[in-house]
């Protein structure tokens, strides 16, 4: 059975890791295989690069040819939306699976630059081979602006209806819209890296010269973008003067001050991030439900959320953007990475030789990571995205993305992992009915007497929460087995139909 010919992209991708019986066409070339791998490349004249899309009319391929593809790509996708509906709609029963509150890493500071790796990997593929650089350059932009537009329509605060809230409304006041989200700051770090990539094509090399740093210097246009993006990012957070700041809680209808007046603060009052985007998008378009609530300092039920103390300072109260503008600059060094590990599995044949490569890389940046927090130079930090931030999610990346690669496309063992391949091909759709909670808001609007009476809270409470006594547990079992395993049943059945999300 013929697949679809979809582009290994952050969203709606390409069944990986089984034989394909046609050869597509790449953005503007032929599709080559190295040894004997092949990698699904961009989708036909009316596509988008990168994209995961199927389009309509294909041109006859030049010839037949069966190819084996990385399996790993998919599964890692898939792992990391499957991360992410956890911890969204878990991590409010185990802490430990939800945002760190301020310094430090938790499982779902993972999520993001998970993402924003395997998008970097899949454009080093996608955009392998390209002739012509001003229609990849336009394809490239109107894949961005899908993403700004999906991401604002999600995450701006339209519906009020996701899963676990009984609030069937929709419609955002326009003072108070959210502006930034995930899938903004994928297509930021999108639009760079594949421009970067696009741009400098007539650079590459066809064959690498020997020695372990010739992937580095082959591409050092790319690793230059994300050191002007590192440059710029660290120049302006230690640099940037921080004043007085004042703000009104719309909800308590109170309103605050908050004192500063210095330069190189990493904490949550007076950092560069924030005072950027206040300054920019305005306090009153950044996220409502920062993680900094849940610190000690403004909460006594930390490390969970819970009302504020009478004493809490006024920052307590504010807006914070954890996808800000600032630190979605620092969020390109994570596409970077990731597109190294793309150029990697490109350039070198042999399993022992990429897993050099990217093991090598990834211990190093662990290393990095742990010297700079522990030694209180740059603490770990998702919200700012510090760089000991960046190394150490990325560094754990490239960790999962080698481990996935031995155990499925080195030693086979693929089955195990099939519904992680099922969910990365299908990722856009799971990302917005489970992530996102569209499936479940859409069922809840359809109750029995009141809004409390839902399908969705009577299996929740009556199958999981009442048969093990305990709301926590009862919890986190129903988000692993009424959520993440029917969404990878429900994208495995898609699978096999060959429906796939077209972004």
């Amino acid at each position: 059975m013929e697949d679809p010919k979809r582009v290994e992209e952050g969203f709606g991708q390409t069944p990986l890791g089984h034989e394909d019986d046609s050869n597509d066409k790449e953005l503007e070339g032929d599709n080559k295989c190295d040894n004997g791998e092949c990698f699904d490349n961009i989708a036909k004249e009316n596509g988008s690069v990168a994209t995961g899309e199927l389009t309509g009319e294909e041109e006859a391929p030049l010839e037949k040819t069966k190819s084996k593809r990385v399996a790993t790509l998919d599964a890692f996708r898939g792992l990391t939306i499957v991360m992410m509906i956890l911890v969204d709609h878990a991590g409010i029963a185990y802490p430990a699976l939800d945002h760190a509150a301020w310094e430090g890493c938790m499982l779902a500071d993972f999520v993001m630059p998970f993402f924003l790796f395997i998008v970097g990997v899949a454009i080093a593929l996608a955009l392998k081979k390209v002739s012509k650089i001003k229609d990849a350059v336009y394809k490239i932009t109107l894949r961005t602006l899908k993403l700004l537009f999906w991401g604002i329509v999600l995450q701006g605060g339209y519906s009020h209806a996701l899963a676990d809230n009984i609030d069937l409304a929709y419609g955002v006041d326009m003072k108070l819209i959210r502006w930034c989200g995930i899938l903004q700051r994928i297509a930021l770090v999108y639009f760079v890296v594949a421009l970067i990539e696009t741009l400098t094509t007539k650079r590459r090399p066809l064959v690498l010269s020997p020695g372990h740093l010739s992937i580095f210097t082959a591409y050092r246009w790319q690793w230059i973008g994300g050191f002007i993006a590192f440059s710029f990012y660290m120049i302006t957070t230690y640099s940037l003067y921080i004043p007085d700041w004042s703000f009104i809680n719309h909800k308590e209808g109170k309103a605050y001050t908050v004192k500063c007046g210095m330069r190189g603060h990493l904490g949550p009052a007076c950092n560069a991030v924030g005072y950027v985007d206040r300054e920019i998008l305005g306090i009153n378009h950044l996220y409502k439900s920062p993680a900094w609530q849940h610190l000690k300092a403004c909460t006594l039920s930390s490390p969970r959320s819970g009302p504020f103390r009478e004493d809490a300072p006024g920052w307590c109260h504010a807006n914070f953007e954890p996808e800000g503008l600032l630190s979605s600059i620092s969020a390109i060094l994570s596409g970077t990475i990731g597109i190294h590990y793309g150029h990697v599995l490109m350039h070198f044949k042999g399993h022992s030789q990429r897993l050099k490569q990217w093991l090598s890389m990834a211990i190093g940046l662990l290393v990095l990571a742990f010297l700079l927090h522990f030694s209180h130079a740059i603490p770990i930090n998702k919200q700012l995205y510090t760089v000991s931030y960046v190394c150490l999610t990325a560094g754990a990346s490239g960790v999962v993305f080698s481990g996935f690669y031995i155990l499925i496309d080195v030693w086979g063992l693929r089955t195990p992992f099939l519904f992680l391949e099922w969910i990365g091909m299908n990722s856009m759709l799971i990302f917005v009915l489970g992530a996102q909670g569209i499936l479940a808001a859409f069922i809840n609007g359809w109750y029995y007497n009141n809004p409390d009476k839902t399908l969705v809270t009577w299996i929740k409470t009556h199958v999981f929460i009442d048969a093990w006594h305990s709301w926590n547990l009862g919890t986190l079992l129903y988000v692993i087995f009424a959520e993440i395993t029917f969404y990878g049943v429900l994208a495995g059945i898609l699978h096999k139909l060959g429906m796939y999300w077209k972004l």
